[in-house]
């Protein structure tokens, strides 16, 4: 029964994977949704058509979001043809890599840092004068359930998440005042076309450990994205809500 009719979101990372189910889903709910990527023009173009044959009505937009001036001629190109971004999901990712400390670099660290802490500044700060124009904002981190969990092997993955929480937490009392609320969804593991090449028995350990006994899909995630950006959830805001079947509890 969740609606967000007459609003604008812009979903970062949504031509694929969990980007994509949360950008179908406040689509059918009735919000103009602007679905990014980067690179990957001939499956963004296949995604959007999805989306269009789905009934739902939005724009097809590329760029980078850790990049200043590509998010600001983004929005602007969006508040062009849609109107001003009043929900803004920040979901796109790159690569997370997992290995030792020593086999890191600080290059590495600084492609988390700017993905989870230097995008969600730059894409907020771009759709914030719409928002406190009309004094109502939804602002949706997708995190990971890997910062409560500590996983071992992913430190540059798990500090940049964890600054991600702390970042959503302050603006959540800073945006406040206008009626604009930031909240993270921290998913679980949940299987995509980039997890084909995981070993078998590091899936069937992780699944056994999930209290609800099943794996998480990306309409899990989607769900939550959709009530975080309804009226219902006007009231909450600030809070890291962990969709893993009850394996961790923040």
């Amino acid at each position: 029964m969740l609606n967000v009719k007459g609003h604008v979101a812009l979903v970062t990372g949504s031509t694929a994977g969990l980007g994509k189910e949360i950008a179908m889903v406040l689509g059918r709910a009735g919000a103009k949704v602007a679905m990014n990527y980067a690179n990957n023009t001939v499956r963004g173009e296949q995604a959007f058509g999805e989306f269009q044959k789905a009934g739902c009505q939005g724009v097809l937009v590329r760029a980078d979001v850790s990049d200043e001036g590509q998010v600001n001629q983004m929005v602007r190109a969006i508040e062009d043809q849609l109107g001003p971004v009043d929900i803004l999901v920040i979901n796109a990712t790159p690569p997370q890599v997992q290995k030792p400390i020593e086999e890191y670099d600080w290059e590495f660290y600084q492609l988390m840092v700017d993905f989870f802490i230097k995008s969600p500044f730059l894409l907020t700060r771009a759709v914030l004068p719409g928002m406190k124009a009309a004094k109502w904002g939804r602002i949706i981190n997708i995190g990971s359930e890997v910062f409560e969990r500590g996983d071992s092997q992913y430190s540059a993955y798990v500090a940049a998440k964890g600054g991600q929480l702390g970042w959503t937490r302050s603006m959540a009392n800073e945006l406040a005042p206008w009626n604009i609320t930031v909240n993270l969804i921290a998913p679980g593991w949940i299987l995509l076309d980039r997890h084909k090449n995981i070993p078998q028995e590091l899936k069937d350990d992780y699944l056994e450990s999930v209290p609800l006994g099943r794996w998480g899909r990306p309409e899990d995630i989607a769900a939550m994205a959709l009530y975080f950006a309804s009226e219902e959830a006007s009231f909450i805001t600030g809070q890291n809500i962990c969709v893993n079947g009850g394996l961790t509890f923040p």
